[in-house]
């Protein structure tokens, strides 16, 4: 039997039969998962985007404080008004922007992205399914998911501005802060939360009723496995916030006080409220969908990544069932590390052991998922194309990512190391050079299935070298500026605590210090130029790229890559019947290095 199939060429020889929706039922009101996937990953791009340009803005206020923003702040003081008086970021505003970059990154971006994005369009294709197992509520998650974003977007055109509270909207800082901000910060997660428990439903559902005949358990990629771990927990995670955010809005609206105590004073007057309210539970029911919500950002990434280095090396991923095992691992132990965030509110030495504990624990399957990739790699006749440059640089930024949040898994270190720019680089790292890089990667990988193109290699690489030099450049420095005791959230970029203007301070921050926020502040907009590359590669490879010479032009073993390009409506032309598992590459006797998961050797 063939291995590869070519359908790329005969734009008529499949769907034929398929009524044409039409515009709005095709690509706005869609049920089908591949138009939901593309939606979302488009969406999520331009909030990504979006999100980079408002850390682009506060890395001017903390690099030179009080000084105008140059062309961009004309823009903001015309759009923005008094926030943006004379272009300069106000601390108010530096405060909206920090808050919102956070939450838009997160919530509006990475997740989307990782989850819904890829998870929409490449799971049903990897498990054999013609669609999600319910395509009325993926859309409605999506549309759930748009409203959201469009909520969160508003916020900065009323009176006062977007949310100030920072992006874990801590009581009772969300509900003094005097604006309506806060408000719509809060109803918009209650849309981006019904997104995301919509999402979850459904892909559980679809991984575990309409997996193709022979589709066994052991036999999913392992991307699927990442994306069923993640599913659940978005499912038992984020109910508890969006009680918390409900919570709030009461607290803010109802004259409830869940989060807010008794003998709280705003400007030094007792604030006229019933009071009894516990901070602290806020912070509890917010952390315990913090921390899996880590998870729900890396391991999507992870299962892109194992995808491409089994299929660029040429040979079986090492160790997948304890790549299996590891995840679900993950996935049960990262409901019971959320407190290490809150060593500071005082909790007693016994429950901080605890968390302590099931925090160096939960290290240890990211350990062995980086070494069966990194073992993985050994023996490999390894192609070193743009997604998989992508992806190997994952491995080691997502280690320095991993490594250096084990000092903040510690109380007597965190102590130190709290609310420090320490923090920021560690989160960074396991966020963007390592879970963005990954779903860069994703993206190069899957484009020629959805585009019937390839993206420039070129620009791929110009693009990937760039980015890995400048992310560096941004964050490492930042390890330095919070061991010497910098905090996060300065908009002044710690001028104000520096030895120059308190000669007397014990603790005060060093010039050299301060002063790297001048050069951090330029490799962070380097970063940003970094990315137009990409984005004319990826909308002008739609028209210009190469066009792929076979269904399957990497030669992958996995169920996506045995349909048409770009898959029709009800992605296969006849029901797939997998006989093996997701990486048999190499096999001794086989006619090729590769053989697809539903065919014989």
């Amino acid at each position: 039997m063939e291995s590869t199939q070519t359908h790329v060429q005969d734009e008529t020889a499949h769907d034929a039969h398929h009524h044409d929706p039409g515009f709005w039922r095709g690509y706005i009101f869609s049920c089908d998962h591949k138009v939901i996937g593309i939606q979302y990953g488009v969406t999520s791009l331009v909030f990504l985007l979006f999100g980079f340009l408002l850390m682009a803005s506060m890395r001017w206020s903390i690099a030179y404080p009080e000084k105008p923003v140059p062309v961009v702040g004309k823009v903001l003081e015309a759009v923005l008004g008094d926030t943006a008086a004379g272009g300069i970021i106000s601390y108010d505003l530096y405060n909206s922007f920090g808050a919102m970059h956070g939450t838009i990154m997160v919530f509006l971006a990475i997740v989307p992205l990782a989850f819904a994005a890829f998870g929409n369009y490449v799971v049903p294709l990897q498990i054999g399914a013609v669609d999600m197992a319910f395509p009325r509520i993926n859309m409605a998650s999506f549309q759930f998911y748009f409203i959201g974003g469009i909520v969160m977007f508003a916020s900065f055109f009323i009176p006062g501005g977007a949310a100030q509270a920072g992006w874990t909207s801590y009581s009772p800082l969300a509900s003094a802060i005097p604006t309506d901000g806060q408000t719509f910060w809060l109803f918009g997660m209650v849309f981006l939360i019904s997104s995301s428990l919509l999402g979850a439903v459904n892909f559980i559902a679809t991984i575990i009723q309409l997996r193709a005949p022979g589709m066994t358990w052991m036999r999913m990629p392992w991307f699927v496995w990442v994306q069923f771990v993640t599913a659940f927990l978005l499912l038992l995670a984020f109910p508890p916030l969006e009680a918390a955010a409900v919570m709030q809005i009461m607290d803010k609206l109802a004259g409830t006080s869940f989060f807010l105590p008794t003998g709280l004073a705003i400007g030094g007057q007792l604030a006229d409220i019933s009071g009894g309210g516990s901070p602290l539970l806020y912070q509890h029911l917010f952390w315990f969908l913090g921390h899996p919500e880590v998870y729900v950002l890396i391991l999507p990434a992870m299962g892109i990544v194992a995808e491409i280095i089994a299929c660029n090396t040429r040979k079986p991923i090492w160790g997948y069932k304890s790549l299996v095992y590891a995840s679900l691992a993950i996935g049960f132990i990262s409901f019971i590390v959320w407190a290490h965030h809150m060593y500071l509110t005082g909790m007693g030495t016994k429950i901080s052991t605890f968390f302590q504990t099931t925090t160096m624990i939960i290290s240890i399957p990211s350990v062995i998922i980086l070494t069966c990739l990194f073992i993985s790699l050994w023996g490999g006749s390894i192609r070193f194309n743009t997604p998989m440059l992508f992806a190997l640089a994952f491995l080691p930024m997502f280690g320095i990512g991993g490594l250096t949040g084990l000092p903040l898994g510690f109380n007597f270190s965190d102590i130190h190391l709290h609310d420090t720019y320490y923090v920021i680089a560690h989160f960074h790292y396991v966020v963007a050079p390592g879970t963005i890089f990954g779903l860069l990667a994703g993206v190069y990988y899957w484009y020629p299935k959805m585009t019937g193109r390839f993206m420039s290699e070129f620009w791929g690489r110009v693009h990937f070298w760039s980015s890995f030099v400048f992310m560096n450049l941004v964050f490492q420095p930042m390890f330095a500026q919070g061991m010497s005791g910098m905090l996060r959230r300065m908009a002044d970029g710690g001028a104000g605590y520096s030895i120059a203007n308190n000669p007397d301070a014990i603790g005060g921050l060093s010039d050299k210090m301060i002063g790297l926020n001048i050069s951090i502040s330029h490799a962070a907009w380097a970063l940003g130029l970094a990315q137009i590359p990409f984005i004319l590669n990826f909308f002008l490879s739609m028209k210009y790229g190469k066009k792929i010479e076979s269904d399957n032009p990497w030669q992958a073993t996995t169920l996506e890559w045995q349909t048409p390009t770009p898959p029709p409506h009800g992605n296969f032309t006849s029901e797939p019947k997998v006989v093996r598992g997701p990486y048999d590459y190499s096999l001794p006797g086989a006619k090729e290095d590769f053989v697809p998961q539903n065919q014989s050797a």
